[in-house]
Order: C-alpha cells, then sequence, then structure tokens
C-alpha cells in the first residue's frame, strides 16, 4: 500500500474521529503489532507543534500506548516513527523479553528511529528529526553512566549515530 492511499484511510478515520481505529490502522498496515499490545488510549495534547507518546504499564505485563489526540495533524512519517519508537516499548517490556534499564530501553528506541533495524518498513523522518533523535539517543547513552557495561554493550551504535549525526 502507498503513501496516497494510507493518507485517505487516514483521512476517513479523521473525519469520523476514530483516533486510536486510525493508529491501529497504522499498526496492521505496517506489520508493528505484537501480542504484549494492550491497545490505544489518550493522553493530554502537549500542543499543537508538540507530539508526546508513551507506552504504559508494568514491565512484564501488557503495554497501552498512550497518544494525543491531534497525532494525525504531524507528518505521517514522523507519526510512524513515533509509533514504531513506542511498539518497541512494548516488545521490550513483554514477558520474557523485559529490558530493565529506561535509559537502555530509550536508547535502542531512539536508535531504531535512526536506522529502522527491527521495523524496516517504517519510513525515514527529514534531517531534522534525525539529528533530534539521534541527539536524544545519545542523551540515554551518557545517562547509562560512563563506562558503564551498558556503554560498552552499545559502543557500536554509539558511533553510527555519531557518524550520522556528522554526516548531516
Amino acid at each position: 500500500m502507498n503513501f496516497e492511499q494510507i493518507h485517505l484511510h487516514l483521512n476517513a478515520y479523521k473525519k469520523h474521529h476514530q483516533i486510536t481505529e486510525a493508529a491501529e490502522y497504522l499498526i496492521r498496515s505496517f506489520q508493528l503489532e505484537h501480542e504484549n499490545f494492550a491497545g490505544f488510549g489518550f493522553r493530554e495534547e502537549l500542543s499543537p507543534n508538540s507530539l508526546l507518546l508513551t507506552a504504559e504499564g508494568q514491565l512484564g505485563k501488557p503495554q497501552k500506548v498512550m497518544i494525543p489526540r491531534n497525532l494525525f495533524e504531524f507528518d505521517l512519517s514522523l507519526v510512524l516513527n513515533m509509533i514504531a519508537h513506542e511498539m518497541l516499548h512494548v516488545r521490550q517490556k513483554a514477558p520474557g523479553n523485559v529490558v530493565e534499564d529506561k535509559n537502555e530501553r530509550e536508547f535502542q528506541a531512539y536508535y531504531e528511529m535512526l536506522f529502522h533495524r527491527v521495523f524496516p518498513q517504517i519510513p525515514e523522518v527529514s534531517d531534522y528529526y534525525k539529528k533530534f533523535f539521534g541527539k536524544k539517543a545519545l542523551e540515554y547513552y551518557q545517562r547509562m553512566g560512563e563506562g558503564s557495561e551498558l556503554q560498552q554493550k552499545y559502543t557500536v551504535q554509539k558511533a553510527e549515530i555519531e557518524h550520522l549525526i556528522y554526516l548531516l
């Protein structure tokens, strides 16, 4: 399915104020489903220019992805990357697959937004957002603790991120 068809479907959902249904349509269309996903719920909108999604639930338990009602007022590539970020958290918090450390979860999710290794079907975002996501990944890398085992585990990915930012 091409982006034009997806936009048509999303506009139909938006016209009928079916925001969670539109988000569910995207996770099906882009093969983001996971058995630990408990559905979508609504969160407070930050502002007309800001977008925040969260995966909520205890580690090892089903996760609900909270989205703002204005989710589809943003660029579709950005929206897809944000949803993929949260769907990675859904996987990271699944029983038998739990990534305990929040900094590691966030680093992995921002890395995914740049390189799409888990979800190769997700489109790239603009260079502006790549720089933003790269800087966020490096922030979480720093929070892992200087010289820690976690930092050592992600040395190669950190170098990839730094190289991408340098190229941009």
